[in-house]
């Protein structure tokens, strides 16, 4: 009797050690605030943001939940002769947080609709490095643009700054990931390549 007292014993302790250790393994991050990935629902991340915000008043975590950031970039689009800005999602699918890492934080964030997941193990959020924050964060201040133009080859563009102002050339190629692109252009006579970022010129 007293050995299936004992078995007993033994198969309740089991799941009481496993839930307090996971628990612990939340309880036990540093308590400092840190920054945190959450992946979210795609087309949903500034929704994550506003419904996180509102989340973070209206349970009083103000003091462990600070920021919610949603990287983005400001793009430059020119069409028609009009200059457009617009902003662009740095990693769509993400939303970044900074706070202080315990059950009642995790709950808060992870609970909120439109939520998946935290970067990490479900039982393990992995706080981003700070070197990796500054960066996209950095990425995504106003003075980084791209500019995008609605151009081909075979467009005829007007030089507008640099060396060759004034002058009228024909696109051979077009170089969208760095926003330029190559015309050749008549000089003295010759038809010579000019390499032309899009701010230096306006479709004809």
């Amino acid at each position: 009797m007293a050995e299936k007292e004992n078995n007993i014993e033994n198969v309740d302790e089991t799941p009481k050690v496993q839930l307090n250790e996971e628990k612990s393994e939340i309880k036990d991050k540093s308590q400092k605030k840190r920054w945190y990935v959450v992946h979210t629902y795609s087309g949903h991340e500034n929704k994550v943001k506003v419904n996180l915000e509102k989340r973070i008043e209206y349970m009083n975590m103000t003091e462990k939940i600070f920021r919610v950031e949603v990287p983005q970039k400001t793009i430059t689009q020119v069409k028609g002769g009009k200059k457009t800005e617009k902003e662009e999602k740095i990693f769509p699918g993400y939303v970044l947080v900074e706070m202080i890492m315990d059950d009642d934080s995790w709950y808060v964030v992870r609970h909120t609709a439109g939520v998946t997941k935290f970067v990490g193990s479900s039982k393990k959020p992995i706080p981003a490095r700070d070197s990796e924050i500054k960066k996209i964060i950095h990425r995504g201040a106003p003075q980084v643009q791209k500019i995008e133009l609605d151009v081909k080859v075979g467009d005829k563009v007007r030089i507008i700054s640099g060396p060759f102002a004034e002058f009228i050339g024909d696109i051979a190629e077009v170089y969208p990931d760095k926003s330029k692109l190559r015309a050749m252009v008549s000089i003295f006579g010759r038809e010579t390549p000019v390499e032309l970022e899009y701010k230096q010129i306006q479709k004809v």
